[in-house]
């Protein structure tokens, strides 16, 4: 007799029960090795990124099953808002989506639709082939498809937040994730992510989700500047990288014996 298959709960569902704000860490390197380094670590949460990162399909498939076995709520980022593209990483497994550089309103609505199977959405229904069904062993799957996966928009660019109200208004984006790198390219300021600018309009942003009553949360690699967005109110952030904790402590090892040259 089959054994029945139940899917962890989503990025949203495990926002909603958390207690204190999620600090994660990102998962850029492709490595399986450095992908189960980051999942046992102790984080509340990770980002595999599509977007920033070599990853095919394969390795996006290959980073899941890795870290599967630890228990940590993975969040996956397309490199794109692209319906063809969503419908591949939601058959691979993916339950927790983000996506960048969401704009307006429209677009948004248009990541919800790629989300969700009709009459819903536009998801492309194959899940007797996939591995987000277990190949049909989760149980009426279809019929419940869309509780098992949440979405995540990034808000990443001055268009974007003086569109934040009717972004966040969208049914069906459960969280929104600033990105004040960008942001702050496109405000002028590339590099400048402390600039007082930038931080005023991180902090409209948050100000317009927590109103909206949901969660935002924001990527800060310095940390007492994360400190921060958590005490105005990010209830998720990512505060690091594989690639970036490695090659931070290859350096100063390095270091510490003269070897840089």
């Amino acid at each position: 007799m089959p054994i029945p298959v139940k899917l962890p709960p989503t990025f949203a569902d495990v926002l909603e029960k958390a207690e204190q704000p999620l600090v994660g860490a990102w998962i850029c390197s492709g490595s399986e090795a450095a992908a189960e380094i980051i999942a046992s670590a102790g984080f509340g949460w990770t980002l595999i990124d599509g977007e920033h990162s070599p990853y095919g399909l394969e390795t996006i498939l290959s980073l899941l099953r890795a870290t599967d076995a630890y228990g940590l709520t993975r969040v996956v980022r397309v490199p794109v808002n692209n319906t063809a593209l969503i419908k591949q990483y939601l058959d691979l497994g993916v339950q927790n989506l983000m996506v960048p550089m969401i704009d307006t309103a429209e677009e948004a609505e248009a990541a919800v639709a790629a989300m969700h199977y009709p009459p819903r959405g536009v998801r492309g229904v194959g899940s007797a082939l996939a591995r987000s069904s277990r190949w049909n062993g989760v149980e009426n799957y279809l019929a419940n498809a869309s509780d098992t996966v949440s979405l995540t928009v990034q808000i990443e660019s001055a268009t974007a937040v003086e569109n934040v109200e009717e972004i966040v208004a969208v049914e069906g984006v459960d969280n929104i994730f600033v990105g004040p790198s960008d942001l702050a390219a496109s405000m002028g300021l590339l590099g400048q992510q402390t600039h007082p600018d930038v931080l005023e309009a991180v902090n409209h942003t948050f100000e317009a989700v927590r109103a909206s009553g949901k969660k935002v949360g924001v990527n800060a690699f310095n940390l007492e500047q994360a400190q921060k967005y958590m005490a105005s109110g990010a209830s998720f952030a990512l505060v690091g990288a594989d690639v970036q904790l490695l090659s931070g402590a290859a350096r100063q090892l390095a270091d510490k014996f003269h070897l840089g040259g």
